[in-house]
C-alpha cells in the first residue's frame, strides 16, 4: 500500500489491514488518535509522564484487542472507551496505596472533555433510538443488563425466568441491537 492510501483509508480499513499483519496501518491509526488521547490523559493526570505511560498502555490494549473491535461502532469510540478504562485502572492502582480516608476524593479533573461529551451524547441518542426499535422484551433486557447493570442472575430473579432463558434472550437482543446500530451507521 502506498503512503497516500494509508492517509485516505478510513479507520475500519486500517483496522482490517492491521489484523492482516500490516504494522504500518497500525502506526497510522495510532497517529490519528495519539494527540487527542494524550491531551485527555494530561488533562486528567496533570502529569505528561503519566500521560505518556497511559497512552502507551492504551494502544497496547488496542493492538492486542483489535480482533474484538466491532465495526458497528466508530473506531474512535472504541479507542476512547479503552482509554477511559485504562484511566480508571490507573486511578484504582493509585488509590490502592492511599489511606482509606483519602480514597474517596475525586480525581483532579473528572469532568469529561468536550470530545467525550459529544461522543457520549451521540452514543446515548443512537442507543435510545435503537432501543425504541427493539421488541419491548428485548429492550427491557438490554436496559437491565447494560444500562442498569444487573447481573444475569438478578435479571432472572426479577423477571422470574430461568437463567439460561435470560442469557439466550440477552444474546439475541444484543445481536438485534448490533444490527440496528450498523444499519443506522450506514
Amino acid at each position: 500500500m502506498e503512503i497516500a492510501d494509508y492517509i485516505v483509508a478510513d479507520d475500519r480499513e486500517l483496522a482490517e489491514r492491521v489484523l492482516g499483519g500490516d504494522a504500518v496501518a497500525f502506526e497510522y491509526l495510532f497517529n490519528r488518535y495519539r494527540e487527542a488521547i494524550h491531551r485527555l490523559f494530561v488533562q486528567r493526570t496533570g502529569s505528561p509522564d503519566d500521560a505518556d505511560d497511559l497512552l502507551q498502555e492504551t494502544f497496547v490494549k488496542v493492538y492486542v484487542n483489535l480482533h474484538r473491535y466491532n465495526a458497528a461502532y466508530t473506531f474512535g469510540q472504541w479507542v476512547y472507551t479503552i482509554a477511559r478504562n485504562t484511566f480508571v485502572d490507573y486511578v484504582r492502582r493509585r488509590q490502592d496505596g492511599l489511606p482509606i480516608d483519602d480514597r474517596f476524593t475525586a480525581p483532579a479533573s473528572s469532568a469529561p472533555t468536550p470530545e467525550e461529551s459529544v461522543i457520549h451524547s451521540q452514543q446515548q441518542t443512537q442507543i435510545e433510538h435503537c432501543l425504541s426499535l427493539l421488541d419491548p422484551r428485548y429492550s427491557q433486557l438490554i436496559r437491565m443488563r447494560f444500562i442498569e447493570e444487573y447481573s444475569y442472575e438478578e435479571i432472572a430473579a426479577k423477571l422470574s425466568l430461568p437463567l439460561g432463558t435470560v442469557k439466550t434472550r440477552i444474546h439475541r437482543a444484543r445481536e438485534q441491537m448490533c444490527r440496528l446500530i450498523a444499519r443506522n451507521d450506514e
